[in-house]
């Protein structure tokens, strides 16, 4: 009797190392799940995982019940659904996003990424979806000028990483015509903006589409913009060309239904 209590304990172990490592995975860990392809048989679609700034409204952000939403998550949910793919959403911080998806965290960044060519040498980007240029607030009641600004004489707050700081960078801490002192990064722009407010800055600069739903309800103002003609892009890994194809054909597919129009109304983006 010990004997056979040995020989089945054995073939369960055998049997417990021939199924391990059996779960389904892709090279670029993309995961793949049953779902119901029609609603009536059943298939495989694969699931990519999508990392988002969940505080850029009205792009990307958190519900009040902490759930992912925007323009951007709506639009990646409408061309999944036609692409025949799933996604979840993850919030990642935005000066590690690129290199977490390339390290296979995410399979794709979509959060109004403006595309520049430092970018594109780490990945690529989809057809251009949005443009935008960057807008100059100050605290209500300021002396601070567009002048100021643009000769760097004030001291700015922006997001981490993001294209209004490149811009200071390139046009005024470069050029030494600001400390880069008085840049002041922060996590997020919000952030920023209570800064503005406490008086610890002179300016933030952002987005245009971007900072109208940050500052609303706050004594800022704006007094002015910087051209600086962005377009914003999906983000993928240069391995992922059959992504990418799915997301080009998805935002064709999109942009010539009426549903992008509603979207566009939707969040108030014009």
């Amino acid at each position: 009797m010990k004997g056979v209590l040995i020989s089945l304990a054995c073939l369960g172990l055998i049997l417990l190392l021939l199924t391990a490592g059996c779960t389904s995975s892709t090279q670029s860990g993309v995961q793949e799940k049953k779902v119901s392809s029609d609603n009536t048989s059943p298939g495989t679609k694969q699931v990519y995982r999508v990392g988002i700034d969940p505080v850029y409204p009205p792009f990307t952000m958190m519900s009040e019940k902490g759930e992912p939403t925007g323009f951007d998550v709506e639009s990646l949910k409408w061309i999944a659904k036609d692409q025949g793919f799933e996604a979840e959403f993850q919030g990642i911080a935005w000066d590690g996003i690129i290199p977490a998806l390339n390290a296979n965290k995410i399979d794709m960044v979509y959060a109004g990424m403006t595309i520049t060519d430092e970018r594109k040498e780490k990945v690529d980007f989809s057809k251009p979806y949005w443009t935008v240029n960057q807008t100059v607030v100050t605290k209500q009641g300021s002396p601070i000028t567009m002048d100021q600004v643009k000769s760097g004489k004030a001291t700015i707050g922006t997001q981490r990483g993001c294209t209004a700081a490149i811009w200071v960078e390139d046009n005024l801490v470069n050029k030494s015509l600001m400390s880069a002192d008085n840049l002041k990064q922060y996590d997020n722009t919000p952030l920023a903006v209570e800064d503005l407010v406490a008086g610890r800055t002179d300016a933030v600069i952002y987005d245009s589409t971007v900072i109208n739903d940050i500052i609303e309800g706050k004594p800022v103002q704006k007094i002015g913009s910087i051209e600086t003609n962005e377009q914003f892009g999906i983000a993928v890994r240069k391995s992922d060309a059959e992504l990418l194809k799915k997301l080009n054909t998805g935002l064709d597919h999109l942009m010539a239904s009426p549903d992008w129009k509603a979207l566009v109304q939707k969040y108030k983006m014009e």
